[in-house]
């Protein structure tokens, strides 16, 4: 039952989203740069965020070179580079709205391992550097075989090094805490542990009904609008949406003496990543071993995927170290028949943004400004 007093005040929103991850925070938060004194709930499922927003491996990246020419056998030009944009403006956001030093921001440089099948690609590095070259202040891509021996990595595999002169890493937890923080500080209120289970939209305003913690009970929000920013999990609120969920499985290693590499690498069309953390090794991806069998919103590690993971990390990437893991876990992304994310208005009432195609680092902040400006009018 409620009361009085909570009926009249505490259940009515100006603005409602759902999802409290990158997408949904970021475009709170510019939601409420706009309008300061409107009123907006952020619900999410979870007690901490669920999904891919704090269980990425902390790229900020804009792709590898074999990457984006695998985009273009399905993209057209114009539509792989408006994408490479909004990942630089989409960080550039993240970057000025955070600060480099509240989610340990760095550069110390990306790098992708290319293997003998690969090597082709490289014969097209200059094309894709001038294809890219209006929006770069320089070369997108370089070689960097000179520091192929130094890295350690077993040359059996991996015949080439190519470095990515625009990427960087970051903390992914500093980065989501300041996030939250920066959401409190502004009045936004963030509800957890809240299973939305409908919501209906009628002349003057939409109800969201969710599953009150710990009971059968239900509990009805309204607000004027509403934004889902759920990514993969949206699909379970509307299902003819075009998002296929992707599991990401990850690992770490307890420290590794004498590390030869910082920074972040990928490797297969980045279906494959690792970096150095506080002297660790976290590496994850797999996910083009069963592309239908990781097509799940199931967080349960696969073991193949897992064994798969450590015979690649033994083999070539740490083939001359003494490490164990240390910790595995998986998060969830959306994917779709196009890299280009969900953005749009579902209704006079209802937006979307969603389906961040594995790269919601780099472009979820800009993906929540753009939400917001079509929320603003």
């Amino acid at each position: 039952m409620l009361s009085f007093w909570e009926k009249q005040s505490l259940l009515q929103y100006d603005c409602i989203l759902l999802g409290s991850g990158i997408v949904g925070l970021s475009t709170a938060i510019s939601y409420k740069e706009k309008f300061p004194r409107k009123r907006i709930l952020v619900l999410e499922r979870g007690i901490l965020p669920t999904g891919a927003s704090t269980k990425n491996a902390g790229f900020a990246c804009i792709g590898s070179l074999t990457e984006i020419l695998e985009d273009l056998q399905t993209m057209t030009t114009e539509e792989v580079v408006s994408l490479v944009h909004m990942r630089l403006k989409g960080l550039q956001l993240l970057r000025s709205r955070i600060g480099d030093d509240r989610m340990n921001y760095r550069e110390n440089g990306s790098y992708e391992l290319i293997s003998a099948a690969e090597s082709a690609a490289l014969e097209q590095m200059e094309s894709v550097n001038s294809m890219l070259f209006g929006i770069l202040p320089g070369p997108a891509f370089s070689h960097a075989d000179q520091k192929l021996q130094s890295f350690g990595f077993n040359t059996q595999h991996v015949q080439s090094l190519v470095q990515n002169n625009f990427e960087g890493e970051l903390n992914t937890g500093k980065m989501m805490r300041t996030l939250i923080d920066l959401a409190f500080e502004r009045g936004i209120e963030i509800k957890t542990g809240c299973e939305v289970i409908g919501f209906e939209e009628n002349a003057q305003q939409v109800l969201v009904t969710i599953q009150q913690p710990g009971s059968k009970e239900t509990l009805t929000f309204s607000a004027d609008q509403l934004a889902i920013c759920t990514n993969a999990f949206a699909k379970g609120l509307l299902p003819e949406l075009d998002i296929t969920p992707g599991r990401g499985q990850v690992l770490i290693t307890t420290p590794v003496k004498g590390l030869p590499f910082k920074g972040i690498f990928h490797f297969d069309k980045g279906y494959y990543y690792f970096r150095e953390i506080e002297g660790r090794v976290l590496f994850g991806g797999g996910r083009n071993l069963d592309f239908a069998g990781e097509a799940t919103t199931n967080f349960e590690l696969k073991e193949t995927i897992q064994q798969d993971l450590e015979e690649k990390l033994r083999t070539f990437i740490l083939p001359d170290h003494s490490y164990t893991v240390e910790d595995r876990w998986t998060g969830i992304m959306g994917f779709g028949k196009t890299k280009r994310p969900i953005l749009q208005a579902y209704s006079d009432r209802i937006y979307l943004a969603v389906r961040m195609g594995g790269m919601g680092i780099a472009i979820g902040s800009e993906v929540g400004r753009t939400l917001a400006g079509m929320m603003q009018g």
